[in-house]
């Protein structure tokens, strides 16, 4: 069984649930919005069924799929210590560039030339 990450590492895959984001769609909408054939769709939305990143409903004659949101809240719970020690390093870059910020230009120079 391949890993969430690997699931979502495929490009296709990650388009497919972008479009799902923002509501349901068939498969002939994804074929048509991503320009895939139906069989490259129906594989890929196979994965990510299988793996609980989607799940599908029957209407009429279709079937429409619709984003799970927890294995993406598992995922996202995953990063929060790699987030942190993102948000530490960006913050201490924020702090030295405010600091250069107020340091006085050297008379005659403008403030990023370099020597």
């Amino acid at each position: 069984m391949e890993s969430s990450f690997a699931i979502i590492a495929e490009p296709h895959r990650r388009a497919i649930l972008s479009l799902l984001l923002s509501s349901e769609r068939s498969v002939g909408d994804i074929e048509r919005e991503l320009r895939l054939s139906q069989p490259s769709v129906s594989k890929h939305l196979r994965v990510l069924r299988d793996a609980g990143f989607v799940e599908s409903r029957i209407e009429a004659q279709r079937r429409l799929y619709r984003l799970r949101p927890e294995p993406l809240m598992e995922l996202d719970e995953w990063l929060i210590p790699f987030r942190r020690f993102w948000s530490k390093h960006l913050d201490a870059l924020e702090q030295h560039l405010d600091k250069m910020d107020k340091v006085p230009p050297v008379k005659g120079k403008k403030k990023h030339e370099q020597p």
